[in-house]
């Protein structure tokens, strides 16, 4: 009876077995179609990215050539290491000014002070680390990195606000507001090419162009727009220079239909996150009295944090890969004032033939988006409220 009993449960335990195993088999050919797509068309890409960028590739592979593509960006990879420290000390700061000294009776301050010096001298050395890399480094990649950081401080704040209040604005009760919804949409899903052309028209150099018919309406000359290279700030008698100059009046054409473009995207996808808040909320706040700011302020934000943080995620990730808009809205006598990390990639690639340097750009591009992405989740993740 023992014997028939444990010849059972053994049985029984191999049955088991197969069944989970039939179970992990199942589970590894429903992903595996996924998992293909995901390899062959993103990690197998990125793979032979960092394989070219080791060889002196022109339009045929050449001679290995090791790290040679990658100091030709930084000038030496001792640059790097100090913008990388500083980068760290940057961190450590931000970890000093929150977290250390918490128990002390006095600590606040303590971190604080401590948090300041640690973050003037990973600035010091962030700055200093540039300076060496602009001076030996690839100086045209660097200053289309610094382009691209114009490029997404002027657009992605101005299109997470105006995308907030614009939904904010449609989801109350107003006449027609599914109309304003597909027509602030509607730039979005507008084929870019097309839209940018339109745009070439309207910030056109003739003073007939319609931009120049706008500001010609406040007393102000016509401006060259996308042709114009000198920084918007020395345009208006301001006399600075190296990175506080700030981006050229080009520059700020192409962030204008930037911001057209994705501001609809956004008030939808706020919209969303709008219909989620309880109206329970505003009519609890309404009846204490609080005012439509208020109510706003204290409401409508903090519980949109969420889909803040995601938009404005997406939104530097979008910016720091854009190509279509900027390449059809550029012009030559802009120079490289309009030219971002994606359209210096694409003309080492396309127009040069040096696929080698061209993949070694790209993935210090891909590292440095990753590295902000990281920085943007440590430090806006604990702003989110999520209710």
């Amino acid at each position: 009876m023992l014997e028939a009993t444990t010849a059972e449960k053994d049985v029984k335990r191999k049955g088991l077995h197969y069944l989970n195993i039939r179970e992990q088999l199942t589970g590894y050919l429903f992903i595996l179609p996924a998992f293909l797509i995901i390899f062959i068309f993103g990690l197998f890409p990125i793979a032979y990215s960092i394989y070219m960028s080791l060889f002196d590739w022109g339009i045929v592979k050449g001679k290995f050539v090791a790290d040679k593509n990658y100091i030709m960006i930084f000038g030496s990879w001792k640059n790097l290491l100090i913008i990388l420290v500083g980068v760290g000390l940057l961190i450590a700061a931000e970890w000093v000014w929150k977290k250390a000294f918490r128990s002390n009776k006095n600590g606040e301050m303590i971190a604080k002070l401590l948090g300041a010096v640690v973050l003037l001298a990973g600035g010091g050395l962030f700055v200093t680390g540039w300076m060496q890399m602009a001076e030996s480094g690839n100086a045209q990649f660097l200053n289309s990195l610094i382009v691209t950081l114009y490029y997404a401080l002027g657009t992605v704040p101005a299109e997470i606000i105006l995308g907030m209040v614009l939904a904010y604005i449609l989801y109350q009760e107003i006449v027609g507001k599914e109309i304003f919804r597909m027509l602030y949409f509607l730039p979005y899903v507008t084929p870019s090419v097309t839209t940018a052309v339109v745009f070439q028209i309207i910030f056109s150099s003739r003073d007939t162009s319609l931009a120049n018919r706008l500001i010609g309406w406040f007393g102000a000359d016509p401006l060259k727009w996308r042709f114009e290279p000198k920084p918007f700030l020395n345009l208006l008698g301001i006399n600075l220079k190296g990175f506080l100059a700030g981006p050229s009046l080009a520059l700020i054409s192409i962030m204008l239909y930037g911001i057209w473009s994705f501001v609809g995207y956004n008030t939808v996808i706020f919209l969303a996150g709008l219909g989620n808040i309880p109206k329970e909320t505003y009519e609890a706040a309404e009846i204490d009295g609080a005012s439509k700011w208020d109510m706003f302020k204290n409401i409508t934000m903090p519980l949109l944090s969420p889909v803040t943080f995601y938009l404005t995620l997406i939104a530097f990730i979008g910016t720091f890969k854009a190509f279509n808009h900027i390449y059809v809205m550029r012009t030559p006598s802009a120079g490289v004032s309009v030219v971002t990390a994606s359209l210096m990639i694409f003309d080492r690639f396309y127009k040069a033939n040096q696929y080698g340097v061209a993949t070694a750009q790209a993935i210090v591009l891909f590292l440095i988006i990753l590295g902000l992405t990281f920085a943007q989740n440590k430090l806006m993740s604990d702003k989110v409220f999520y209710g």
